[in-house]
C-alpha cells in the first residue's frame, strides 16, 4: 500500500479505488460528514453522560488529530454547552504516528470548531505513552492515544480541573512496535 503524508484528492482517489477493486465499501473516514455527525451527537453525549453521572463537567478535553472527525465533533458539542478546553494531538515535524496527522494534511472539519492548543508528540513519546498506560491502567492502547497521554503530561500543570483523554485505538496492531523499542531499552 502506498503511505500517503496527507489527506488530498489523490490519496481519498487512491482508496476509493482500492476498495472498489477489493469489493468492499468504503465509509470514506476523511470526507463523510457522518464522521463528524457521528461524534458530535453520540460520542460527546455519551462522555457528557458519564460525566454527570459522577458529578463532573470536562474542563479539559485532549484528542488526537487525525481524519478530525473525533475531535471536531467532540469540540462542537462541548464549546456549545461548557467553558471547556480542547486540545488537539498531531505528530512533531518530520515524525509518523499512526492514527493522527499533521495540520498541513488539512483534515476536513478541524478549521471548523474551535481548539484551544495543538500538542506535538514525537513517535518515541507515543509508545513510552502507551506502555505506561499498559503497566500502570492495563489497558493496551494504540499510538495515536499514547501521543495524547504525553500531551497530557505536557500540559497538566498549564489547566486545572476535568480531564477527558480520548483514546480511539488499541495497541494490538502495534505489538511489534512495543518489542521493539523495550528490547531496545534493555
Amino acid at each position: 500500500m502506498t503511505d500517503f503524508e496527507t489527506i488530498d484528492p489523490n490519496m481519498v482517489e487512491y482508496v476509493v479505488e482500492e476498495a472498489r477493486k477489493a469489493r468492499v465499501a468504503n465509509l470514506n473516514q476523511f470526507e463523510n460528514e457522518d464522521n463528524f455527525e457521528a461524534h458530535y451527537l453520540f460520542t460527546a453525549r455519551e462522555i457528557d453522560e458519564q460525566l454527570k453521572s459522577i458529578g463532573k463537567r470536562p474542563d479539559i478535553i485532549i484528542a488526537g488529530i487525525g481524519t478530525s472527525g473525533h475531535i471536531g465533533g467532540i469540540a462542537k458539542y462541548f464549546k456549545e454547552r461548557y467553558t471547556t478546553k480542547v486540545i488537539g494531538v498531531v505528530p512533531a515535524k518530520g515524525e509518523e504516528i499512526p492514527g493522527i496527522k499533521r495540520l498541513e494534511t488539512k483534515p476536513k472539519w478541524f478549521f471548523k470548531v474551535e481548539i484551544d492548543e495543538v500538542i506535538e508528540i514525537i513517535q518515541r513519546e507515543a509508545i513510552e505513552g502507551s506502555i505506561q498506560i499498559a503497566r500502570e491502567d492495563g489497558l493496551l492502547i494504540g499510538l495515536s492515544s499514547g501521543a495524547v497521554v504525553k500531551a497530557f503530561e505536557k500540559i497538566h500543570d498549564k489547566y486545572l480541573g476535568t480531564t477527558v483523554l480520548i483514546f480511539p485505538d488499541d495497541g494490538f496492531k502495534y505489538v511489534e512496535v512495543f518489542e521493539k523499542y523495550l528490547s531496545e531499552a534493555r
